[in-house]
């Protein structure tokens, strides 16, 4: 059999061509600019010296590769809270969220994920609900893994209301990322897993529940956004139906 052949399809035989290009994420919208400003910076940088060339090649592939979007399965259960980036758990404890969130003074339970420069940077929604509040604060650029940031670094917190209440979702901008950006306006209703923003180049995402909700991951964990459960509500059970967003 020819090597570069993989499986059939209802359209015949699958190339290697095909293969790749099923398996690659899209890049989002928000990363064609960047990823234009690298390639012509890698052609030019060509024109000037040949390995001058290959360095800019590999920039722009890192490029394409953090701003890439991939579809994930997103659990179907409205007692989960599901993880809104990829990235490290870098915090779970109890903190009174931002005050301008209008959440209230006393402590919420906080998740936080870390995302470094490696992690796909599209936020999802932690759970299905409408946005009641979208509240930017101007701010420092501080290691976003320092817990001083959630206070002192750039953010954006959105206040969805949902069936177990009123949670909040932090982007917070770190040390590399100096660019928050929220897809969504003030009323839209999400899906759990929906996109609703993305942070440029490093940063961190803070969750903010009731503390009727139970952790269910560990300090140091890895998550992926979209897909691994953070939390729950009441009697809940591991998901065993996802919908693909």
């Amino acid at each position: 059999m020819w090597p570069f052949r993989t499986r059939a399809t209802k359209r015949g035989p699958m190339t290697i061509i095909d293969s790749i290009r099923h398996s690659m994420a899209p890049i989002h919208k928000e990363g064609y600019r960047f990823v234009a400003i690298f390639l012509v910076a890698t052609l030019i940088l060509g024109w000037i010296a040949q390995p001058l060339f290959w360095i800019g090649l590999i920039a722009t592939l890192w490029c394409a590769y953090f701003f890439r979007d991939p579809d994930r399965m997103v659990p179907q259960d409205d007692n989960l809270v599901i993880s809104p980036a990829d990235g490290r758990v870098s915090a779970i404890g109890e903190e009174v969220p931002p005050a301008e969130m209008g959440l209230g003074a006393e402590p919420m339970l906080r998740i936080c994920v870390f995302m470094n420069v490696f992690d796909c940077h599209v936020n999802r929604a932690p759970m299905a609900g409408r946005i009641t509040g979208i509240h930017y604060r101007p701010g420092k650029f501080l290691n976003a893994e320092l817990d001083k940031a959630s206070e002192d670094n750039e953010r954006n917190g959105l206040v969805i209301e949902t069936a177990h209440g009123s949670i909040g979702v932090v982007q917070i901008a770190g040390l590399v990322a100096r660019r928050i950006v929220c897809f969504s306006e003030n009323g839209d209703v999400l899906d759990a897993g929906e996109r609703f923003g993305l942070i440029r180049f490093g940063s961190r995402l803070d969750v903010y529940l009731p503390t009727t909700a139970t952790p269910r991951v560990a300090v140091g964990q890895l998550a992926t956004a979209g897909e691994t459960v953070l939390a729950g509500f009441g009697g809940f059970d591991l998901p065993t139906v996802g919908r693909k967003i």
